[in-house]
Parts: structure tokens; sequence; C-alpha cells
């Protein structure tokens, strides 16, 4: 028969056990075998890889394919679209030939089409959230450790930036600058669309992370470890990247976990709204604007890139909740 003495020494012996072998690990290794626990988070990651390896290789499965995402196949080849436009055969065109499908009218391969649209959501979003992540720790950074007159200025900057309505500014604003670059009777390049949606992106994203961080700094910077450092004559830079930015890497990489997926629903939200990439250039904003036209005659030409977005934002958000239970396992969901 057990008795609570010897409960209470094999629970106390267990406890020894397990700070015994968590305290010669580091920081790192904890946190990857928190993660390496959580099977949502596991799972999540290996979606978020499989989304990051097609739009990587897309090059390499168009030509496995043997199809492209710019080639008017419905409209090349005879018997594939009706008079009206849409796919013969159900199911939007399905078959062995064309696995996801034709667009509509133009024919296209939706299957190649949301490869690469992938591709171009992804590389956007991605550039912004690096511009974005920069420009939050430089500026959350600056304006806690300087504080007075510095941190009030940049305060009302990011309250600003905030509260501007940057869906609309974009809308707005973007044909604006395309116009005063691009002369009237000339096409758009795709590197000016890809840059100056970066930058809009990037331009009303930062605020967020800026406060995030700069309310870390000033909580930091009363700490005895940054006050040590200060009294033993340490510069303003040294304290900044060996005592400050160390301690800022768990909400920084949270965040950034969860920005991109933010970036590419904002991406593809603006391409739907007509300020995107463009017809020519495969992308999940343009196909779902192509959808919404056709849905009434050929609802699958919606569920693929519908089904995909809604895959990549719940899958990477699980990820960033993931990441941030195992930096911080005292949060819970």
């Amino acid at each position: 028969m057990t008795t609570p003495t010897s409960t209470a020494i094999t629970t106390d012996a267990t406890s020894v056990t397990e700070t015994q072998d968590t305290a010669g690990r580091s920081p790192g290794r904890l946190m990857w075998t928190r993660f390496r626990r959580d099977r949502v988070g596991v799972t999540s990651a290996v979606i978020v890889i499989f989304f990051f390896l097609v739009a990587i290789f897309a090059p390499v499965i168009s030509w496995l394919y043997g199809k492209d995402p710019y080639t008017l196949y419905g409209q090349d080849i005879p018997g594939l679209l009706n008079d009206y436009g849409y796919p013969i055969l159900p199911n939007g065109g399905i078959s062995s030939e064309y696995w996801f499908g034709l667009e509509p009218s133009l024919g296209r391969d939706v299957f190649m089409q949301l490869v690469y649209g992938i591709r171009t959501s992804l590389g956007i979003a991605l550039a912004a959230t690096l511009i974005i992540t920069a420009l939050g720790i430089v500026i959350g950074i600056v304006a806690g450790y300087i504080g007075g007159r510095t941190d009030y200025f940049i305060g009302r900057i990011i309250d600003l930036t905030l509260s501007f309505p940057s869906t609309i500014f974009i809308i707005a604003f973007t044909p604006v600058v395309e116009s005063l670059l691009v002369p009237p009777d000339e096409e758009t390049p795709i590197w000016l669309r890809a840059v100056s949606l970066t930058i809009m992106l990037s331009a009303f994203g930062w605020a967020g992370l800026a406060r995030l961080l700069r309310g870390y700094v000033l909580s930091l910077r009363e700490r005895e470890f940054v006050e040590a450092a200060k009294v033993t004559g340490a510069s303003p830079a040294r304290i900044v990247f060996k005592e400050l930015l160390p301690n800022l890497w768990t909400p920084i990489l949270i965040q950034s976990t969860l920005l991109l997926p933010a970036m590419v629903t904002a991406e593809a939200g603006l391409s739907f709204l007509g300020v995107g990439m463009g017809e020519l250039v495969p992308d999940w904003g343009r196909m779902f604007l192509r959808a919404t036209q056709v849905y009434q005659n050929d609802i699958t030409y919606l569920i693929f890139p519908g089904v995909a977005l809604l895959i990549f934002v719940i899958a990477f958000n699980l990820l960033g909740d993931s990441v941030r239970d195992a930096f911080d396992p005292k949060i819970k969901r």
C-alpha cells in the first residue's frame, strides 16, 4: 500500500530529476524541446514549410507538370471551353491533364496559377515582413531607450500611423505614384508594382511592432543589468546590442511569425481591390477577383485559392501561437 509520505517522496524525486535534466540546457534547446512536444505546432510548421517549398520550386513544378500559368490553353486547344468561355468538363474542367481545371474565359491552368500565386504573395509578404521587423526594432528601441522628447515624438507618429486608413490610402495613392513614374501609353512594370506594394505595406505595418518593443525597452532599461552596464561605462550601442536586444528576440520572433500571414492576406486583398500585381502576374488576390465574376457558373475556380489561403493563414497563426508557448510556457492559450 502506498502511503502519502512515499507518494510525496516520489513526486519530489521526479521534480528534482526534471530540474536536473533542464538545468544544463540552453534556453534555445528548452524552447525547441517544448515546441517538438506540441503536435499542433509541428503540424503547422510542416504545412508552412510545404507552402514555402512550393513557392521556391514553382518553376520545377511547372517543368514536371508540363504547363505554365501564362499559356491560354482553353483558347489554344479546341474543345476545352464552351461558347461562353466556361470549361466543358464538369467541376471547372478538372481532368488528368488539368488537375485543378481551367480558368474561365482565358483558359489558363488553375493549378499553375495557384502555385505561382503562392510565389507572388509570399515573396511580397516576406519582403514587407522583413522591412517591417527591421523598422519596428530600430524605432521601438530608439523610442524606449532614449525616452524624453524623442519618445514623445515617435509615440505620436506611431499613434498617427495606427489610426491612418491604410487600405484607402494605398488604393488612392498607388495609381498616382504609377502615373508619375510611368508614361500613360506604357504598361506599369511588374517590378514597380511589387516594389510599390512592398513599400506601402511596410509603411503602415511597422507601428504595432515598434509600440510593442518600446514598451519592453521601457521596462528593461530600468533593470539591474542595464544599470550595471551603464556604471561600467558601456556605450549606448553596447547596451542596446548586448543587453537589450537579446531580451527582445522572443517578442520579435513571435510578432514576425504572426505578421507574415497578415501581409499575405493584405497583399491578396489589395490585388482583389485592383491595386495589386495586375492581370498578367499569377496572384491569389487576382484569382479571388476573377472568381467573384464567375462563381455562379463555376464555383470550383473559387474553391482552390480560398482553401489554399485559409489553410496557410490558419497554419501560420497556429505556428505563431506554438512558438509563443514554446518561448514562454507560462502563457496559456
